[in-house]
């Protein structure tokens, strides 16, 4: 089950679940303008391209929450700029 992190790894933007986000495959978590200009769409922890993370439907959240762990990593492609 996807883990649906609440914020960009590279500028900390909150991305709830219903947001537009994208992950690699081990669901590095970013927001679609980190991922597409700041990363050239690489995740930096991987290598790995991005894709659009799916939404999870709302009835299932209460059930299945999104993830509360917050994850930011200092990559030298986000700089030190928060978006």
């Amino acid at each position: 089950m996807l883990q649906l992190r609440p914020n960009c790894e590279c500028c900390d933007r909150d991305l709830p679940p219903e947001a537009d986000a994208r992950i690699c495959t081990f669901e590095c978590t970013f927001c679609p303008g980190c991922a597409e200009t700041r990363l050239g769409g690489l995740c930096p922890n991987c290598g790995g391209n991005f894709t659009v993370r799916p939404i999870r439907p709302a009835h299932l959240l209460a059930k299945y929450p999104p993830s509360t762990e917050r994850i930011l990593k200092p990559h030298a492609a986000c700089g030190s700029a928060a978006a």
